[in-house]
């Protein structure tokens, strides 16, 4: 089991949310030689990108509400739980960008942003994920 899935605190995940997810493939294929596995979701493809066949990152096309927002790598974090985490962001003066949602065979998760407007992605991963 790869510890980063379960360790509270562990930067876990990163994802790149861009208009041209396939221009973005090939570029990051020829630099980085990272392989790629197309998941169909029902918000469109989930490309998970690989070394050595273990899964490192994604990378996924920009939903159209988000259309303003720029090309950007985020960062997932893994919490105990998702819920209690941003009762604690808020109480400090934080904010959800968008409330928990469970993504099924994936985990619960959320944005949030700190004091100083930075964001970041929370996720408790479900435990099938993580063996």
């Amino acid at each position: 089991m790869d510890t980063r899935f379960k360790q509270h605190g562990a930067f876990s995940w990163s994802e790149l949310v861009t208009d041209d997810p396939e221009k973005a493939i090939a570029y990051y294929k020829e630099v980085i030689g990272w392989e790629v596995e197309a998941m169909p979701m029902p918000e469109g493809v989930y490309h998970v990108l690989k070394v050595d066949g273990e899964p490192v990152a994604g990378i996924m096309a920009k939903p159209a509400e988000y259309s303003e927002m720029p090309n950007c790598w985020g960062t997932y974090i893994t919490v105990d739980d998702v819920d209690a985490t941003l009762a604690k962001a808020e109480s400090a003066g934080g904010k959800a960008v968008y409330p928990p949602m469970d993504v099924p065979g994936v985990g619960r998760m959320c944005a949030i942003a700190d004091v100083g407007g930075a964001v970041v992605s929370i996720i408790t991963y479900e435990d099938s994920e993580c063996e």
